[in-house]
């Protein structure tokens, strides 16, 4: 009779031993925090025309592809009219910082709308910067920024009169030791490089690569949540109509 019992003691044991890692498991899981980005999208005081752009730039994929966090240091370049850098000030909240870099001859355009999205009560831990995207930091800042985010206008460099080797170096110097560096664009061709910035507004993934990681970066992931396969890549995107372009996402970090 001992013989038979004890297995199956020691069968009911292992099972309950099973059964507890299982449910311990389970429980980290529903414990994991979750991805910034969907309660700073889903915020109901954002307005409708930022929710209209939301369908095509995946903000929720991309605030948690970056990485950001309450209390970061945050810097997005070209901020233009401040899309990107509301969704960076929600992200961080009130221990945080985010500046938005401009150039002081932008878009009288994009000046009346960053100039309006810093009334909201969102925007009280943001600082426009108008400085050359070449030197984008505030001295009091540099070496101590988390994050730099560069969105959609890193092909505007390649025909502005911007020094895009000092653009990345002096990014990869304000940034901490760790320190991220995000970037999203419009694809080119592969082989056009960075020669159709003016007339397709697009630029080559690869080029960005060589060029960002000639400053230091490695890097570190890429995503695919805005890519479009079927986008023939001969167009800006102004011209594209109601389909979106293949855009990249590439993050670099300073070692």
């Amino acid at each position: 009779m001992l013989r038979v019992e004890y297995p199956l003691a020691r069968l009911r044991v292992v099972s309950v031993a099973a059964a507890c890692i299982i449910m311990s498991a389970v429980a980290l899981a529903q414990a994991a925090p979750a991805g910034i980005g969907a309660s700073v999208v889903a915020a109901q005081d954002r307005t409708e025309a930022d929710r209209k752009t939301d369908a095509r730039r995946q903000p929720e994929k991309f605030l948690d592809f970056t990485g950001v966090k309450p209390g970061m240091t945050v810097v997005d370049l070209m901020a233009g009219g401040g899309y990107t850098t509301e969704l960076l000030a929600r992200a961080v909240g009130k221990t945080g910082k985010v500046y938005a870099q401009n150039s002081p001859t932008m878009s009288e355009k994009s000046a009346n709308a960053m100039a309006e999205r810093l009334k909201k009560p969102e925007m009280a831990y943001v600082t426009q910067v108008l400085t050359p995207v070449e030197m984008p930091f505030l001295p009091d800042v540099a070496g101590k920024i988390d994050l730099v985010t560069f969105v959609l206008n890193y092909h505007d460099t390649t025909f502005l009169p911007i020094d895009r080797a000092k653009m990345n170096k002096a990014v990869f110097d304000g940034l901490k030791s760790g320190g991220t560096y995000v970037i999203v664009d419009h694809a080119a061709k592969a082989g056009d490089g960075a020669t159709v910035g003016k007339s397709l507004h697009r630029i080559e993934e690869a080029t960005v690569i060589a060029e960002v990681e000639a400053a230091g970066f490695k890097k570190e992931a890429e995503a695919d949540f805005l890519r479009q396969p079927t986008d023939p890549k001969d167009k800006p995107f102004f011209d594209m109509k109601d389909q979106p372009t293949d855009q990249f996402v590439l993050k670099f970090k300073k070692p």
